[in-house]
């Protein structure tokens, strides 16, 4: 199947456009070694084909020793778990590596919000980080690169490609 890679970027934190809160929801820090990590990974992305919904333990582990400054943060609604946000950060900047919902919070309004704590988050990881960054394929929701594009994420690459299964 045909797929398209979309990259998108901001180059200052005030180039975010803040969505409107949404009273309940929060973003916490979430411990690498949280089983949240995995669970809530696997179940955001399996609507997508996400590979962390397949990937094995041992999978995991060769992922978290990818970027040994990967962190987490869980995203909640009224104390519930409604997402998850995993980040690279690098010297200059840092990536958005997985940014989602939990199937039951989708079309509650939550993106906007969701998000806007996530790239928040992003700048704050680095004091020196000149931009934050992410990509999305055409196999995600479809309303993830909309959502970017309003929170003031500009896109600066595409790629097609074929992926096997969505």
């Amino acid at each position: 199947m045909k797929e398209t890679v979309t990259y998108v970027e901001m180059t200052d934190p005030d180039q975010l456009n803040a969505s409107a809160s949404v009273p309940g929801l929060a973003l916490q820090p979430l411990e690498r070694s949280s089983p949240l990590v995995p669970d809530i990974l696997a179940r955001v992305g399996t609507p997508y084909g996400w590979r962390s919904a397949r990937r094995t333990p041992d999978g995991w582990q060769t992922w978290h020793a990818e970027n040994p400054r990967r962190t987490f943060a869980l995203l909640s609604l009224d104390g519930e778990p409604a997402g998850i946000v995993a980040y690279d950060p690098h010297d200059h900047e840092v990536e958005i590596k997985s940014f989602g919902l939990l199937p039951d919070f989708i079309g509650k309004g939550l993106g906007g919000y969701a998000l806007t704590l996530a790239i928040r988050r992003a700048w704050e990881l680095s004091a020196t980080a000149a931009r934050v960054w992410l990509h999305t394929s055409s196999f995600d929701h479809p309303n993830a690169l909309r959502n970017y594009h309003r929170r003031g994420f500009r896109t600066y690459k595409t790629e097609e490609t074929t992926r096997d299964t969505p």
